[in-house]
C-alpha cells in the first residue's frame, strides 16, 4: 500500500488499542510473589524469562520471548524487583511485551501507525489557551520550541491553534510521518502508542524518543496547564509528585522499549 493511501479516511478507536495494554493487568489483578529468583535464557535466537525454574508465559499462555537480550534483562529486573505482592501496574516493559506477543485485538502495524498520526489532530501541544493571557504566554514559551523542533526534524509544517475545530495537520504532513513511523518494527510502534497514551501527545512522545526531551521534561510539558495552576494557586506536593513520577516511569519504559527493539532490528539486519 502506498503511503498516501494510508492516511485517508482512517480512524481507529483508542479503546481497541488501549485494551491490549490493560488485559495483562486485569488477568493478574492481585497476586502474591510465588518465586524467589528470576533469570533469562537464550533459545532459538530469542530470549526467555525464568521465574525459578519455570518459563514466563503471557496472559494467553504464549511463551514470553523477546529478541533483545538487554530487554530480557530489563524485564527480568522488573519481576525481581517485586516484593510480597506483584504490582503488574508498575511493570511497564512486561505489559508492552505481553501486548505484542498476545496482540489481543489483532492489530497490524499500519493500524497503530494510523492511530498515532491521526492523534495529532488533538495533540496537547498544538492547542493553546486563548482565555488566559498569562497561560498562553507560558504555553508559547514552553511548547513552541518543541513544535519548531518537530517541524524541522520531520520536515513537516504543523501549526498550533486556539480553536479545536481547526485541524493543525495536513494530509501531506500525515503521510510524511506515516513513512517515518512505518520504518520501525511492530514492537517499537507499540512502544510509541504507549507513550502517546502517557503524554496525550505525539509530538512530546517523538521528541522524547529522539532524545530532544528527557522523560521528566516531557511529562512536565504534557501537564503544563496543571503546572501553571499549581504555581498560581499552590499544590498538594505528595499527590502531584506521585502522579508525575508514575508518568515518568511509564515514559522511561517507552524510551527503553523502543530503543531495545530498534537496536535488535539493526543488529539482525547487519548480520544478514
Amino acid at each position: 500500500m502506498e503511503a498516501p493511501m494510508m492516511a485517508k479516511n482512517f480512524y481507529f478507536k483508542w479503546s481497541s488499542i488501549r485494551s491490549g495494554f490493560n488485559i495483562f493487568r486485569r488477568n493478574y489483578a492481585s497476586q502474591n510473589r510465588f518465586y524467589k529468583n528470576t533469570g533469562i535464557l537464550k533459545s532459538e535466537g530469542k530470549y526467555e524469562i525464568t521465574l525459578d525454574q519455570r518459563k514466563l508465559k503471557t496472559p494467553k499462555g504464549n511463551l514470553f520471548t523477546v529478541d533483545s537480550e538487554p530487554l530480557a534483562l530489563a524485564v527480568s529486573t522488573e519481576w525481581n524487583s517485586q516484593k510480597d505482592k506483584i504490582l503488574h501496574s508498575k511493570m511497564h516493559l512486561t505489559t508492552l511485551c505481553n501486548t505484542i506477543l498476545d496482540n489481543p485485538n489483532n492489530l497490524t502495524k499500519l493500524d497503530i501507525v494510523n492511530y498515532i498520526v491521526n492523534y495529532l489532530d488533538t495533540d496537547t501541544v498544538l492547542f493553546q489557551c486563548n482565555e488566559d493571557e498569562d497561560l498562553l504566554k507560558f504555553q508559547e514559551s514552553e511548547w513552541d520550541p518543541v513544535i519548531n523542533w518537530f517541524n524541522k526534524r520531520f520536515h513537516v509544517k504543523l501549526k498550533k491553534s486556539v480553536q479545536m475545530d481547526v485541524l493543525p495537520v495536513s494530509e501531506e504532513d500525515k503521510t510524511t510521518l506515516i513513512r517515518h513511523l512505518m520504518s520501525y518494527n511492530f514492537a517499537a510502534i507499540n512502544g510509541f502508542v504507549y507513550g502517546v497514551d502517557t503524554l496525550k501527545s505525539v509530538i512530546l512522545t517523538l521528541a522524547t524518543i529522539e532524545r530532544f526531551l528527557t522523560p521528566d521534561r516531557a511529562v512536565l510539558l504534557s501537564r503544563l496547564e496543571e503546572e501553571y495552576q499549581n504555581r498560581k494557586w499552590g499544590r498538594v506536593e505528595w499527590a502531584h509528585d506521585l502522579n508525575q513520577q508514575e508518568l515518568q516511569a511509564r515514559l522511561s519504559a517507552v524510551v527503553l522499549f523502543v530503543y531495545f527493539n530498534s537496536q535488535s532490528q539493526k543488529i539482525q539486519q547487519k548480520n544478514k
